[in-house]
C-alpha cells in the first residue's frame, strides 16, 4: 500500500516507530487507524514549549504508564496518541497487558473489603474531595481533552465541569439513597428493601467524552460501596492517565487503596476481558451499537449486568409556530457542536413545511458564520474530527447522499488544512426513509427533511432504530403534551423547544432501543450500581405462613 507511511493514513494495523529519548529505537504493532507511521517520530507536542503545561499533569513525552491499580506500571504495547487538530503526536503511553488486567482486578477487588466497610457518608466525603481536586485542575484538564480529543476549549472544560457537578450530586445522594420499608399482612412481621453495593464496577468509555462518563459512573458507584475498573479509549489514553492521576492523589492522601479507582488502557482485548470476566460485576459500556451489542452479548452469556449507552439518530421537530431564531441558534449547536461527534448530535431536522425553507436558509447563513480552528485556541466554535476513520466516513456519506439525490445546502467537502478537519454540512432533499438517513455516522452531518404535520414528523422520529434524544420546536401546550406522552417520542430524552444535546446531570441520562436502554448521572442512576435484597424479619413468636397458608 503506497499510503502505508502517510501520516494519518487509513489503516487498521500498522507500525509505529518511536524514537525514545533515550536513543532507543522501537517499533510496535497497533491496531487503530488514529496512529501513523513515520521514520521521524522523534518530537512529541509535550516537549515544544507551548505544550509544556501537560506536564503539569504528570504527563512526560515516553514515560506514560497506563495502568494504575495502587501502583503506576503497564507491560503492554506502546501506543502514541496524536493530536486531531494537526495529526503531530502529543506522548507516547505504555498500555496494559492482560497479566496487568489480571493484577488490576485482584487488586480491585481486595481494595473493595475496606471500602465496602467505610460508611456511606465517609465515601461520599471522598468523592466531594475528588470533585474539588478536579475543581483544581478543570483548565488544565480541559485543554488535555481539546488536545487529544478535538473539541473545543469551552467543552473540554465543560467535561470537567460534568465531573465536578456529578461529584456534587454523589456527596448528597450518599445521604440519601434508601429502599423501602412495606406493611406485612402477618402480625409481627416486617418487610424491607436493603441496597448493598455490586463490588466491581468495569467501566468502558469512548473517545468523544473521555473524561465525563467516567464521572459519571465513577462518582455513583463510589458512593454506593464499588470499586472500579476503567479502561477509556484507545486514541485518548492521556487523559484516562490525568484524570485517574487525579483521583488516586485524593485516595492515596486519605489512605485509601488506590486500586479503588483502577486503570488499565488498552484495545479491545483489554475490553473483552472485562466483558467476559465473571469477577466484575457489571459492565457499563459507552459507544458504537455494533460494539455494544457485541459486549452485552458476551456479559449476558456469564449472567453478569451491564449499562450500555450507545448511539443515536437524533432529531429536531420543528413546528409552524416554532420560534425560528430559537431553533436555528439550537440547530447550530446540535449539529455542529462537537464537529457532529456526540452521541445526542442532531442528526436530522424535521422541519414543517411552512417554515422549511426560511430555517434553511438561516441555518446556512449561521454555518457560515461558524469559527473553525484549532479547538484550543479563543473563539473557535468548531475543531476537527477525531481521526481520520471520521474523515472516511464523512466523505463516503457525502457521496451517498448526493448519489441519492441529496442537495448539498452548505459543507460537503473535506477542508485542505493540517489535521482532520470537514465542513458541516448540511443536506436537503432527501426521503426520510432513505437508508444514509437512517444511519449514524458519527459526523457533522445533518438531513432536513420536510414535514406535513406534527403526528407525521413524530413517526419520522421514531422510525429510527435508536431512542436517544429528541426535541421538539413549538409554542403549542397541547402538542408539547402529545410529543411527552404515550404516542409522542420513543427516547429516553424528549426536550421541548432546546437542542438535543447539552443534557443536565441532575436527569438519567440514556435512550431506548438500540441506544441500549442504560441510564447514567442523575435521577435513580444510582440503582444500576447496587443490587436489592427484599427482606422479612419477623420479631413475634409466632410462625405464620404468606397467604394464610397452612402447613401443619
Amino acid at each position: 500500500d503506497k499510503g502505508f507511511n502517510k501520516p494519518g493514513s487509513v489503516v487498521m494495523a500498522v507500525f509505529i516507530q518511536v524514537w525514545r529519548t533515550v536513543g532507543v529505537h522501537r517499533t510496535v504493532l497497533l491496531r487503530n487507524s488514529r496512529y501513523y507511521s513515520t521514520p521521524n517520530m522523534a518530537k512529541f507536542l509535550i516537549e515544544d514549549a507551548k505544550y509544556s503545561w501537560l506536564k503539569e499533569l504528570g504527563l512526560s513525552a515516553t514515560k506514560n504508564s497506563g495502568v494504575y491499580h495502587g501502583k503506576w506500571c503497564g507491560s503492554g504495547e506502546t501506543i502514541v496518541s496524536l493530536c486531531p487538530a494537526n495529526n503531530k503526536p502529543i506522548a507516547a503511553v505504555t498500555t496494559g497487558s492482560p497479566a496487568d488486567y489480571e493484577e488490576a482486578v485482584r487488586a480491585a477487588r481486595a481494595a473493595w473489603q475496606q471500602w465496602a466497610d467505610i460508611p456511606a457518608p465517609q465515601r461520599g466525603e471522598i468523592v466531594r474531595q475528588i470533585g474539588d481536586a478536579f475543581r483544581v485542575k478543570k483548565h488544565l484538564l480541559g485543554k488535555l481533552i481539546s488536545l487529544e480529543m478535538g473539541k473545543i476549549l469551552p467543552e473540554g472544560e465543560g467535561e470537567v465541569q460534568e465531573y465536578i457537578d456529578i461529584c456534587d450530586y454523589a456527596v448528597g445522594l450518599s445521604r440519601m439513597f434508601a429502599g423501602h420499608i412495606f406493611p406485612s399482612e402477618r402480625s409481627g412481621h416486617l418487610l424491607m428493601e436493603q441496597w448493598n453495593p455490586l463490588g466491581l464496577i468495569g467501566v468502558i468509555t469512548a473517545f468523544n467524552f473521555p473524561c465525563a462518563v467516567y464521572g459519571w459512573n465513577s462518582a455513583l458507584a463510589m458512593v454506593c460501596g464499588n470499586v472500579m475498573l476503567w479502561k477509556g479509549a484507545p486514541t485518548t489514553p492521556l487523559v484516562s492517565i490525568a484524570v485517574t492521576r487525579v483521583v488516586s492523589e485524593v485516595l492515596e492522601k486519605n489512605k485509601i487503596p488506590g486500586a479503588v479507582c483502577s486503570l488499565v488502557t488498552g484495545g479491545a482485548d483489554i475490553g473483552t476481558l472485562m466483558a467476559k470476566d465473571e469477577r466484575v460485576n457489571l459492565v457499563s459500556f459507552t459507544g458504537s451499537t455494533p460494539v455494544g451489542h457485541k459486549v452485552s452479548l458476551m456479559v449476558q452469556e456469564r449472567f453478569g449486568k451491564f449499562l450500555l449507552e450507545l448511539g443515536g439518530n437524533n432529531a429536531i421537530l420543528v413546528n409552524d409556530d416554532a420560534d425560528i431564531d430559537m431553533v436555528v441558534r439550537s440547530a447550530l449547536f446540535a449539529c455542529a457542536g462537537t464537529a457532529g461527534q456526540r452521541c445526542t448530535t442532531t442528526r436530522r431536522l424535521i422541519l414543517h413545511e411552512k417554515v422549511h425553507d426560511e430555517i434553511v436558509d438561516k441555518l446556512v447563513k449561521a454555518y457560515a458564520q461558524l469559527r473553525i480552528g484549532d479547538p484550543i485556541e479563543d473563539g473557535t466554535l468548531y475543531g476537527p474530527l477525531h481521526d481520520q476513520g471520521a474523515v472516511t466516513r464523512y466523505v463516503e456519506a457525502v457521496k451517498t447522499a448526493k448519489a441519492r439525490g441529496g442537495k448539498i445546502e452548505y459543507g460537503g467537502e473535506v477542508i485542505d488544512m493540517p489535521g482532520n478537519y470537514v465542513q458541516p454540512t448540511i443536506i436537503t432533499g432527501l426521503a426520510h426513509d432513505e437508508e444514509i438517513v437512517q444511519t449514524e455516522t458519527f459526523v457533522p452531518i445533518v438531513y432536513v427533511l420536510k414535514c406535513k404535520n406534527v403526528d407525521e414528523a413524530i413517526i419520522w422520529n421514531n422510525e429510527v432504530k435508536q431512542g436517544l434524544s429528541s426535541s421538539l420546536f413549538t409554542q403549542d401546550l397541547t402538542t408539547v403534551y402529545k410529543w411527552i406522552g404515550p404516542k409522542g417520542s420513543d427516547c429516553g430524552i424528549v426536550n421541548v423547544n432546546i437542542p438535543t444535546s447539552g443534557a443536565e446531570i441532575g436527569g438519567a441520562f440514556g435512550g431506548e432501543k438500540h441506544t441500549g436502554g442504560g441510564r447514567e448521572s442523575g435521577s435513580d442512576s444510582w440503582k444500576q450500581y447496587m443490587r436489592r435484597s427484599t427482606c422479612t424479619l419477623n420479631f413475634s413468636k409466632q410462625l405464620p405462613l404468606a397467604q394464610g397458608i397452612k402447613f401443619e
